[in-house]
């Protein structure tokens, strides 16, 4: 069974079960962030790491992150973990959302989750825009919020606007961001700013019936 790292009111009615990207752990400065803006909107917030990198804390070395596909198995025994709620959301921070996205239909079909959230998502290597992680995206049928910085290099809004996706897949872009919702210095949106947003948007999505 993961370790859960657990933000936000016990009795909440609603949860959101996410995991990490892929160099950064489950109590990153930016993850921390973000789950205590969504704790403080009365949502539960529950983070767990994939074994990789949850070995890293125990002396076992540094593993190099796996391949997605390697993890689904990790993701699914971490809601299982959770148990049931009233209502549970699944996602992440880039591959953590990916690897989320890769599970959620069985998951939906289940009626063991209400929908997947993507913290900036993975859509290609960057400076690799041919290779593409969005097959299945095209016939996703959970709900999905995904918020993107603007100029994200893993899939930029120019680029995102383009691709062929499910219509169950809801954006919320942030303005200049990269791929940690950061904007350039002298642009008239703030690294603060955006995270308020972003969760702001969370909440509010995860919130409707």
């Amino acid at each position: 069974m993961p370790n859960f790292l657990f933000n936000g009111p016990a009795d909440a009615k609603t949860t959101i079960l996410l995991a990490h990207g892929a160099g950064a752990p489950m109590d990153s400065a930016w993850m921390n962030a973000f789950a205590e803006r969504l704790a403080a909107k009365d949502i539960r917030v529950a983070r767990f790491e994939f074994s990789y990198m949850a070995a890293r804390r125990t002396g076992e070395g540094r593993k190099p992150p796996p391949r997605a596909e390697t993890v689904l198995g990790e993701y699914r025994a971490a809601v299982e973990a959770i148990g049931p709620g009233k209502k549970l959301f699944i996602g992440g921070k880039s591959m953590g959302g990916r690897v989320a996205s890769m599970v959620a239909d069985a998951l939906f079909r289940d009626e063991k989750i209400a929908g997947l959230v993507c913290l900036g998502y993975p859509f290609h290597p960057p400076g690799s825009p041919e290779k593409l992680r969005t097959a299945h995206l095209e016939k996703l049928s959970a709900p999905t919020l995904i918020c993107q910085g603007e100029r994200d290099p893993f899939g930029t809004k120019e680029e995102v606007i383009g691709y062929r996706l499910s219509s169950a897949i809801s954006f919320f872009w942030l303005a200049d961001g990269d791929h940690d919702f950061k904007p350039r210095k002298g642009a008239s949106a703030t690294a603060k700013g955006n995270l308020d947003a972003a969760a702001e948007t969370v909440a509010e999505w995860t919130a409707r019936d």
